[in-house]
């Protein structure tokens, strides 16, 4: 490994912590000795990176330095471009063009040799065997969601029925033949899935009274068997 990568491999390890962690712990994620470490953390600190923290207390980086995307591997490559072809097939329209936006950014900016390879993976996603036709704008699903705010919708269960509901939306989930909005229900006092499909009408209200992180904490330790609405 050149120094180059070492150095943005420590960039990549201390993205992936929060909280500040000692430069022993650094060292044995990175397989170097600690002096060596501490030489690199001061390099990249020389460079821009907010690296705060010292010997003995533990290293943080501080959002909002950039790291140079023409350092991508081939398979970080291969991931983003299956997971933006995924996303142009499977979601909503807006999401599956802001995608592929996403992604021609991405090229723009590569070396001639990557981005060649950007365009050449082999890496296909297959048509959805079942077509999913929404009633509804979806990206106004993922806007309520965004700002924790209540949507006023009609919706149809399984049997035809029509009822309308006061739900706080706080998770979007994508199948193949399904989109599932998770969500709390006024009117049933509990977390319910509202499939997107039998949304006839929807209207964006006030915001909810709890955080989104909080709701979809309290919805993954439930049994949700029961809840599909």
């Amino acid at each position: 490994m050149s120094r180059t990568e070492r150095l943005l491999e420590l960039l990549q390890t201390l993205r992936r912590h929060r909280l500040p962690v000692s430069g022993h712990r650094l060292a044995a994620e990175m397989g170097i000795s600690l002096r060596t470490l501490y030489r690199d953390i001061a390099t990249l600190q020389c460079q821009g990176a907010e690296i705060e923290g010292e010997p003995g207390v533990g290293y943080v980086l501080r959002p909002g330095f950039m790291l140079p995307p023409l350092m991508f591997s081939t398979e970080e490559i291969e991931a983003l471009v299956l997971g933006t072809r995924w996303v142009a097939r499977r979601s909503d329209e807006r999401l599956g063009l802001a995608a592929r936006n996403a992604l021609a950014k991405i090229g723009a900016v590569l070396p001639q040799e990557l981005r060649d390879e950007l365009d050449a993976i082999p890496l296909l996603v297959a048509p959805s065997a079942v077509a999913v036709t929404d009633r509804v704008d979806v990206a106004l699903i993922r806007q309520a969601i965004r700002g924790e705010q209540k949507l006023e919708i009609t919706y149809r269960d399984d049997k035809g029925a029509d009822s309308s509901r006061i739900i706080w939306p706080f998770a979007l989930g994508f199948f193949d033949s399904v989109r599932l909005v998770m969500a709390w229900c006024e009117l049933r006092g509990d977390f319910r899935h509202f499939r997107t499909d039998r949304i006839a009408t929807l209207a964006i209200g006030a915001r909810y009274p709890k955080r989104r992180h909080i709701l979809l904490k309290a919805w993954r330790a439930l049994d949700h068997e029961a809840r599909k609405d």
